[in-house]
């Protein structure tokens, strides 16, 4: 009876193991997003952009006074309205409204963009391909 009860328990905890490391790709994106999200919502625009796909940043560098700029603003909300994966479960899409406080004027205001996701097989990881926000575009 006593080693049934091991028995059991070893069972259990190798199938909870097995659970916890058998994520698909659509957990791992859904985490990558958390993180991204986290990090803007949160003014951590350089740990944002470490998620940015290798070549865009490599096509589109930063400079330190572009992320000086990112000091101005203050994210106020970060809301999901719909996202989407595609059938291959290698790209993915997300709009996003982001609420932005200007620190110089206080003043408030919406803006609309839509995160693009790409799986890399090879390093098994989740990229944006759509860079950071934009929050002067049109200023």
């Amino acid at each position: 009876m006593r080693m049934a009860k091991w028995s059991v328990l070893i069972w259990l905890v190798l199938a909870l193991a097995g659970c916890a490391t058998g994520g698909d790709k659509r957990n791992e994106l859904e985490q990558r997003q958390y993180d991204y999200s986290a990090a803007i919502r949160w003014g951590n625009f350089e740990g944002a952009w470490a998620a940015v796909d290798p070549e865009y940043r490599e096509q589109h560098p930063k400079t330190a006074l572009e992320f000086e700029r990112y000091g101005q603003i203050q994210v106020s909300a970060y809301t999901d309205l719909a996202s989407e994966v595609s059938a291959d479960k290698l790209h993915a899409r997300r709009e996003i409204q982001i609420g932005v406080i200007n620190k110089h004027n206080m003043t408030e205001r919406s803006i609309r963009y839509t995160e693009a996701w790409r799986f890399d097989p090879a390093t098994k990881t989740w990229w944006v391909t759509s860079g950071l926000p934009d929050f002067w575009a049109g200023m």
